[in-house]
């Protein structure tokens, strides 16, 4: 699996996972990162806060070294939300 090149552990990923499927943590994410744009997720500070912000929401407490790994995962996959193809790469990844 790709994240775990960057050291984001399948534990991690699956709690988030868990927390995702209820539809009020779900709404709170989507409301969260509905107005994204490709710009925003290249941009490092916009991502820290956008990681920082779906930590709370989810109630995760990550440390710095895991903030760390998901942002320099975001960058690296240069995801455009309007690009469906980049949208069945992620979920094919967090199947």
């Amino acid at each position: 699996m790709s994240y775990q090149k960057y050291g984001i552990r399948p534990q991690l990923v699956e709690r988030v996972k868990f927390k995702m499927k209820n539809p009020a943590v779900k709404d709170r994410i989507r409301d969260l990162l509905g107005n994204v744009t490709k710009y925003d997720l290249q941009d490092r500070p916009k991502v820290r806060r956008l990681v920082k912000s779906a930590a709370v929401v989810l109630q995760e407490q990550l440390t710095d070294t895991q903030e760390e790994q998901i942002v320099n995962f975001v960058l690296a996959q240069k995801i455009d939300p309007n690009n469906t193809f980049h949208l069945l790469k992620l979920w094919g990844m967090f199947r």
